[in-house]
């Protein structure tokens, strides 16, 4: 065993050299609330996208924004607010959108296929369309046309939300690549 290998060289302890930048700590409370409302402003930047796609969906009859009724449902709130349980469910919906979402993208992202976080968000939006299709598809009428119209006017929705999730990550985070 050479001597070398036993002593504990002094220069992993010394203060970075002038001009160098160390990498910031995100591991205080500080980094993580920071990080939260990256995925807090994504997410309501990514809804509000996805909302506009549904609307002109909706304005198209391929959408029943009744359909929101269902989350305040099943979330128990509309007991509380009867009366306004589309508006009550959109809320719940733009929570998930604000919170959920963006926290199991920031988990899975370094998975996910692409450079950049926008170009993540692609698949990502593909992977939420995927449930939604079939989740809200009940207010549907109209035939075969209407419900294609449906299908593609929501997947445009959510590869909308997942590139504008993906681009509030890339412009506000300058976060190292293995943080999450």
């Amino acid at each position: 065993m050479a001597d070398s290998d036993t002593q504990t060289s002094t220069e992993e302890f010394e203060p970075a050299v002038e001009g160098e930048v160390a990498e910031p700590d995100f591991d205080h409370l500080a980094g993580i609330v920071t990080d939260g409302l990256i995925g807090a402003v994504g997410g309501l930047v990514g809804t509000a996208a996805m909302s506009i796609g549904l609307f002109v969906a909706s304005s198209l009859d391929a959408f029943d924004m009744s359909s929101f009724g269902i989350l305040a449902d099943l979330s128990g709130l509309d007991v509380i607010f009867p009366a306004n349980a589309v508006a009550v469910g959109f809320l719940v919906f733009l929570g998930g959108g604000m919170v959920t979402w963006p926290l199991l993208f920031a988990a899975t992202a370094a998975y996910l296929p692409g450079e950049r976080f926008a170009t993540k968000g692609l698949p990502y939006g593909f992977v939420l369309w995927t449930g939604f299709v079939l989740a809200f598809a009940q207010g549907v009428g109209g035939g075969t046309f209407t419900l294609a119209l449906y299908a593609v006017l929501t997947l445009v929705s959510h590869l909308a939300y997942g590139f504008s999730l993906g681009a509030v990550f890339d412009y506000l985070s300058d976060r190292p690549e293995t943080l999450v």
